[in-house]
Order: C-alpha cells, then structure tokens, then sequence
C-alpha cells in the first residue's frame, strides 16, 4: 500500500472544515507521520487508522499548527505499547520546543521513542529508501522533506524462461547478479524507485525545487492566493500559483496543495490559480482525503 493520508489542511487556524496540519504517509512497510498538529490522534481515529504501524514522525517546524499534536501522539505510542522504535525528525535549533513537547504532561513512558534533530546535512535510510532533508525560508527554524526508493530490477519472465532459469534459481541470480553465463541485465529491467517530498511553510528558495525535483508526489503548502502574494513573501509562505509553478518546472507528476488559509472561503480558487501554471493532475487537500502515488513510470 502506497498512499497519503490527509488528516489536516489548515495553516494557523483550524475551520469547521479544516483541522490543523497532519499527513500520514504509507509506504509500503514505511509509515510516516508529518507534522501532527493539534487533533491529529482524532483525526486518525476518523480516518480509521492505528497509532502502531508508525515508525517515524517528521516534524517541519516548531509552529503549533505543524506540532501542538505530537504530545498526545507520543503518549498513545506509549499507550498503545508500539513494539518498535519510533524515530522523530525535527529542526535541531528547535530541541527546547522538542524537549517541552516529549513531555508536556505526566505519562506512563513505556516506548523507544528516537530522537533525530535534524541539520542541513541530514540523511537517514529507511526501508522504504532514503530520507533527506533540507533548510527552507520562512520565520523559524524550517525544512522540507524527501523519500527517494531506489532504483530496482523487475524479473522478466519471458526472458528467463528463454534461459532455462526457474524457481529457487531466479533467487539466486537476484542475490548473486549472475548465474552461470546469465546476467541480472539479461533477464531483467529497471524498475525505477518512486519519491515523495513534503514542503511546508517556506517562501521560494533553491532548496523547494532541490526537494521538489522529479518526485512522483509533491505536498506543498499553498497558504495564499496570487492576489496576497506580497503578503506571503513577508511571512514566508507561497501562492497556490508559485507552487503549481515549482511543480512544472521540477517535473512533478502529481500534485498536492495544502495548508489553506482560513481567509478564503472557496477552495476552488486554489485550483484555477494552480491549474494556469501546471497541466498535471493536481489534488486541493481535504480532511481524511486519501491520495494514492502514481503508477510507476
């Protein structure tokens, strides 16, 4: 299974429709939650998913839309007695905001919760593939997130029964890269890994389209429309319009807008103003929304 969750799509304040900021991403056995903000365990709850399979948080920045829930998360992760660890990324400069939050109140601690600050430099491997992590721009402390599965190879079956190569040996040439005369190249072809990057509250900066570039699925925080484009600058946010830009000009193959301000009432804005910079299938953001990644190329 390969899919985003939406649990929140508001930016400071949460709407009636919108709870504030929380996206689960599963990855095959990779589950990651991003920035849960106040309400994200009820939210999982709606969304009928279980505290358990999560292996690791990635918190973006010490806002309270993007992190006021990660008390309440840690404290379940104890409650729900998760059996394994559970690695949680946030901005290094923010550990006093971390250290608050790890214990914000009196709790039985019974889970290997990891602590892994992240700097500009930071990389981590999972089994999904490689986590990386880069500065943005915006008021405090922020950064942006990447997963990038590696490239692997599909067996083609055609070619193998050509060779004579059948059960226990299509392992073994997996394992080895060559079996007698046959090559792995011979009998297979790549199979392109599948990325994914999350990119909130920053204004545009080198490093949106260095996590951006490629990716199979890009969530990014679209706070304001064109018309508040001065206003987004100073606070470090983007436009619907900048984000649909940084998508087609990264060749994105698709598309999510989040992180709304409350100020406008019709979302539909959000995708008229994206759709006049990008072609591709684009998603404006709901609660408990399920967004499946692309096919393989």
């Amino acid at each position: 299974m390969r899919e985003l969750v939406v649990l929140g799509t508001a930016s400071q304040v949460p709407t009636r429709h919108r709870n504030h900021n929380g996206y689960l991403l599963r990855f095959d056995d990779e589950v990651i939650l991003f920035d849960p903000g106040e309400g994200t365990q009820r939210q999982l709850l709606l969304a009928g998913l279980p505290i358990t399979p999560i292996k690791r948080i990635c918190i973006t920045h010490f806002h309270g839309d993007h992190s006021l829930g990660l008390p309440g998360i840690l404290q379940r992760v104890s409650l729900d007695r998760v059996p394994h660890p559970v690695a949680v990324h946030y901005p290094a400069g923010g550990q006093e905001f971390y250290d608050r939050l790890r214990y914000a109140t009196s709790y039985w601690d019974n889970a290997d919760i990891v602590p892994s600050p992240v700097g500009a430099a930071f990389v981590t491997e999972t089994s999904a593939g490689r986590l990386t992590a880069l500065p943005l721009r915006h008021s405090i402390e922020t950064y942006g997130y990447r997963l990038t599965e590696p490239d692997s190879r599909r067996m083609l079956p055609e070619l193998l029964t050509a060779h004579g190569i059948s059960g226990p040996a299509v392992g073994e040439l997996q394992r080895a890269g060559r079996l007698g005369p046959v090559t792995l190249e011979q009998v297979s072809t790549v199979r392109h890994g599948q990325s994914m990057a999350f990119v909130m509250d920053t204004g545009l900066c080198d490093n949106v389209y260095a996590l951006a570039q490629g990716v199979d699925l890009l969530v990014i925080e679209s706070t304001f429309l064109a018309e508040d484009a001065e206003l987004a600058a100073q606070v470090g946010h983007l436009t619907a319009g900048q984000a649909a830009a940084v998508a087609r000009e990264c060749g994105v193959r698709q598309l999510v807008l989040t992180h709304f301000s409350q100020r406008y009432p019709d979302q539909s804005r959000f995708l008229d103003e994206a759709r006049k910079e990008f072609d591709g299938p684009i998603v404006i953001a709901e609660d408990l929304l399920r967004v499946p990644f692309p096919a393989r190329r």
